[in-house]
């Protein structure tokens, strides 16, 4: 029940990948990086210095490397050793006892191990959501896309992504930076993101979509003036309503204005030059408070009547 021997396969290549059914852009003020997994444990189970392990840790590195130069947030999943029937849950039938106790087997690779800065969440089941504070994490720094790298690639990863993609965050799928039991279990899990719920990219071609997103504004419109009538506008296009149902002092969140929504507003007006944070937003949802908020904004460009 425990981990087998993995034997060498060939990292999947640009050619290898399958087509995407959406056309999502990576953004360095939107997205959050997360190595998965990347344990001794885990890693032990492949030959050093043959593929996908050769392609697979340098990949990771390359994309950390860039992530924190892009000022891109760099979150780390780990699972505890020494875990209880308890704690394992269904995961001890499947797998049993899982990393045993003790430092040597559940630290994360030395080539990837976390700087000061990085975060590393207690991880308990398959998704990376489950038992642990991701999504709030992402929620708090106004960021909707999610780079998953790590292991393995047709359980953890892809478990993580289907659960990004219902809670509406567009996720990177690095062929080339995930590793599995196989290749044809890393097929699959590609093939399936492609299909599902995310971009397949390599970690290359990542790289050049984050490094041109950062001059431009990630999709959305940047440096536009804001007014009320504009936020009421972006706020019922979101609801996929008129702008005159939506009054000023109604509760936007009652409405059905979820969080990620809303942390796509507070990334778009950040763009726009306001200084205001989802937290803000989310304690008094209203038109009128967010205005208000708006144009206290120093920086905000902003329009000098109150356009109704």
């Amino acid at each position: 029940m425990a981990i087998p021997a993995i034997s060498p396969y060939k990292m999947p290549k640009a050619s290898d990948l399958p087509k995407n059914k959406v056309s999502w852009m990576p953004h360095p003020k939107r997205a959050v990086l997360l190595i998965h997994d990347m344990q001794q444990y885990f890693i032990d189970a492949y030959t050093r210095g043959e593929s996908p392990v050769t392609e697979l840790l340098p990949n990771i590195n390359m994309l950390k490397e860039q992530c924190k130069e892009l000022g891109i947030p760099v979150i780390y999943t780990a699972q505890p050793g020494g875990q209880t029937p308890e704690e394992r849950g269904l995961l001890q039938d499947f797998w049993g006892p899982g990393i045993p106790p003790g430092p040597d087997q559940q630290k994360i690779v030395e080539e990837l191990k976390p700087d000061e800065g990085d975060t590393v969440l207690t991880k308990w089941r398959y998704n990376a959501f489950r038992k642990t504070d991701l999504l709030r994490l992402l929620q708090e720094q106004g960021r909707d896309q999610l780079i998953i790298t790590g292991v393995y690639a047709h359980i953890g990863c892809l478990m993580t992504a289907c659960d990004a993609f219902m809670q509406e965050i567009e996720t990177f799928f690095v062929a080339d930076a995930v590793a599995d039991f196989s290749l044809q279990h890393h097929e699959m899990a590609i093939s399936y993101a492609a299909d599902r719920c995310a971009v397949t990219v390599t970690a290359e071609h990542l790289l050049n979509e984050l490094k041109n997103g950062r001059n431009d504004d990630g999709g959305q419109e940047g440096g536009e003036l804001l007014s009320k009538q504009t936020i009421r506008e972006q706020i019922a296009a979101l609801l996929l309503e008129s702008p005159d149902d939506i009054i000023d002092s109604e509760n936007l969140i009652h409405r059905g204005l979820d969080s990620v929504r809303m942390m796509s507003l507070t990334e778009r007006w950040r763009r726009a030059g306001a200084e205001v944070t989802f937290v803000e937003l989310a304690e008094e949802p209203t038109i009128e408070n967010w205005w208000r908020l708006l144009s206290s904004s120093k920086e905000t460009s902003l329009p000098n009547s109150d356009y109704q």
